[in-house]
């Protein structure tokens, strides 16, 4: 279970889906999940840095583990996922902020995700209300992004929730860059207007 934990850590640092010090994973086994320790660095984690408690009850690590415990727990009562990967990548967030859903435009985006909302929380990190609109709407997606925040990916395996982590982060580059290209088109024409009028 470590090894897994570390791995996909590790990946999801690397791929620049985080900060040093942000994001966390867990994986549920029956009444029990697994989680990453409160501002554990998910590119180093040891043994130490996984904290084991219940889906419905505390155990006595409980103040370890991560600030979205909480939300972790009612998405694991609302969905039939198995792990949980909750991460910042940039272009999706940058999108959130000015979107009310992701729809990415490119083939692998379209058939992994198809559409990802986003959702809105008064206070975003670690709260009921973020509990609250997070977990319903992954009853019928993948994934969805707390606006300005981060992602919540499920999946039946961490590594599942790793893929559709990284895979919305690379359609939200590529629709980032599509939106940008349509401006640099707008103004060029614009501007190629101008020239022809002389």
């Amino acid at each position: 279970m470590y090894d897994m934990f570390r791995e996909i850590g590790r990946d999801i640092f690397l791929s620049g889906l985080i900060s040093s010090h942000a994001g966390n994973m867990s994986v549920r086994m029956g009444d029990r999940i697994i989680i990453t320790r409160r501002g554990s660095m998910a590119g180093r984690l040891k043994p130490s840095d996984l904290i084991e408690t219940g889906l419905e009850k505390d155990d006595a690590m409980i103040t370890l583990a991560s600030s979205e415990l909480i939300v972790h727990r009612a998405i694991y009562k609302a969905t039939s996922a198995l792990a949980i990967v909750h991460a910042h990548p940039p272009h999706a967030v940058a999108l959130s902020l000015v979107d009310d859903q992701i729809v990415p435009v490119d083939s692998e985006g379209s058939y992994l995700l198809h559409r990802i909302p986003v959702v809105s929380a008064a206070k975003t990190i670690g709260s009921a209300d973020v509990a609250e609109v997070v977990a319903p709407a992954l009853r019928d997606h993948k994934a969805v992004v707390l606006r300005g925040h981060g992602s919540f990916v499920i999946g039946e395996l961490l590594e599942e929730a790793y893929m559709l982590t990284s895979s919305l982060e690379f359609s939200s580059r590529i629709l980032y860059l599509v939106r940008g290209l349509g401006e640099c088109v707008k103004e060029y024409r614009k501007g190629a207007d101008s020239f022809k009028s002389w």
